[in-house]
């Protein structure tokens, strides 16, 4: 006789990233790692431009499920808001002005109407839960008029936010100096953080930013629970904080890139990058092990020519091997590089058996932490970045430039002791507990079954509440 969950139709669960691609890509690599279990349906909800980021991430995991009891992953698309944005904008990606910024903004807002009318269309399957960025705070409102749970998700450390959280609830700059490098230290939690002014939100500052970030942390605690790209062997102290010291619901399901559901994107992972991206790694074969050191900045992260040259010196100085990958596009780019390069700097890109390469666009940096010439990284410590390296073993130097990235480099430096002057052997351990988080047994993937079952139970009680007021 089958079970009552066998019996069940799938849990449909509902996925709906913010527009960039620091959002879009582990979303979509989360829906993977879902699907794969079996017995869940998966629907990916964005805008048609943003779409087409994560269609062949998507068609591969798909291709991947064949043979198995995992059901395909769907994108739908809802229109992006008519907001005078050039066309074809609908992401952070495309902004090139403060006024195309604001118009951006306008149009996520406007994004609420869409999901109202996607969730209460009943040409598309229910969904059991959603599962909603956490900049989309008004989701919080449309899930529970549809009656269906929010999960919110915003693709950071669970660090980071409880360090956030501790400065919305106590404003601890509120009686320091206002000095850009005044130090406080955030109040209750697990270790001793202290912060630089200049490295935070600041509400003489920004009190728009500031009141923004309340609203965004009062949506996330009134929805069902979080979920996070991160495992609990890397941030264990601050599991515990988040569940017991705050009471919040969360479940760790990561690290997404590496989980089973998305270990096919090897080879044939350079169709999704820029065209010639695969000379990257041609290079990096010729290089001796652990010799290169591999920087690059995100996609977003805005640099001066001075800054630059100052990372262009280090380099030269370094006597090392290195690759740049740098964005495409704008001022902060190779495109310019003779507001920046300083003498004799040329030359170490162009000789035979080049030290230096620089690539510009879209490369493949999974692949590239992961090769064994790559010795170190010098990141803006994103959050995916951070994840990536640590899956690969690689130490890191640490360069923040905005939001969370000065939270995520105290969890590297002082937490993980993965920084410049630690040594290999931390990287290697987290790269293995990494590793084995999402891998059948792993803590990771014990998580993404208690979810799924949760949210069954979700089903089967409200289904039985419609039973009894009938």
């Amino acid at each position: 006789m089958a079970s009552n969950d066998e019996q069940q139709p799938p849990i449909h669960i509902l996925f709906f990233p913010y527009i960039a691609p620091g959002h879009l890509i582990p979303v979509a690599a989360m829906a993977a790692l879902f699907a794969s279990r079996g017995g869940v349906k998966c629907t990916i909800l964005t805008t048609p431009v943003n779409a087409t980021v994560i269609r062949s991430a998507v068609d591969k995991a798909n291709n991947s499920f064949r043979g198995t009891s995992a059901l395909a992953i769907h994108i739908s698309t809802i229109p992006f808001p008519d907001v005078g944005l050039p066309p074809g904008v609908e992401s952070v990606v495309g902004i090139s002005s403060e006024s195309d910024l604001h118009k951006l903004l306008e149009g996520v807002q406007r994004l609420r109407e869409p999901l109202d009318r996607f969730l209460a269309d009943h040409r598309h399957p229910r969904p059991d839960a959603v599962v909603v960025d956490s900049f989309y705070l008004w989701a919080a409102d449309v899930a529970a008029e549809h009656g269906i749970p929010r999960l919110s998700f915003l693709g950071s450390s669970l660090f980071a936010r409880a360090c956030n959280e501790s400065l919305l609830r106590h404003n601890p700059f509120a009686l320091a100096p206002d000095d850009p490098d005044a130090v406080v230290s955030l109040p209750e939690l697990p270790h001793r953080v202290a912060m630089r002014r200049r490295q935070v939100m600041d509400p003489r500052k920004d009190q728009l930013e500031w009141e923004y970030n309340q609203l965004v942390h009062a949506a996330d605690r009134r929805s069902y629970g979080e979920v996070f790209n991160s495992f609990a062997e890397l941030e264990p102290d601050y599991v515990e904080h988040y569940r017991t010291t705050l009471g919040r619901r969360v479940w760790l399901v990561g690290p997404v890139a590496h989980a089973n559901a998305f270990a096919f994107a090897g080879e044939d992972e350079d169709e999704d990058m820029a065209p010639g991206a695969d000379r990257c790694l041609r290079w990096l074969d010729e290089k001796p092990r652990g010799s290169v050191v591999y920087l690059a900045f995100g996609t977003l992260a805005h640099f001066s020519a001075a800054e630059l040259r100052e990372v262009a010196r280090g380099l030269q100085l370094s006597g090392k091997n290195f690759l740049w990958v740098m964005k495409g596009g704008g001022a902060d780019t190779a495109e310019d590089a003779s507001e920046w390069m300083p003498e004799g700097f040329a030359e170490l890109l162009i000789d035979v058996g080049a030290r230096g390469l620089i690539f510009q666009g879209w490369a493949p940096q999974r692949l590239i932490l992961e090769h064994s010439a790559v010795g170190g990284f010098v990141t803006h410590c994103g959050w995916n970045s951070v994840l990536e390296a640590v899956s690969a073993g690689v130490p890191l130097v640490t360069l923040p430039r905005y939001a969370d990235q000065f939270y995520n480099e105290k969890l590297v430096v002082e937490l993980l002791k993965m920084g410049a002057e630690a040594i290999r052997k931390n990287a290697m351990e987290l790269r293995r507990k990494a590793r084995s988080a999402t891998d059948k047994g792993g803590t990771s993937y014990d998580d993404v079954g208690k979810l799924i079952h949760e949210l069954m139970a979700c089903r089967r009680s409200l289904q039985n509440s419609h039973l009894h007021a009938n």
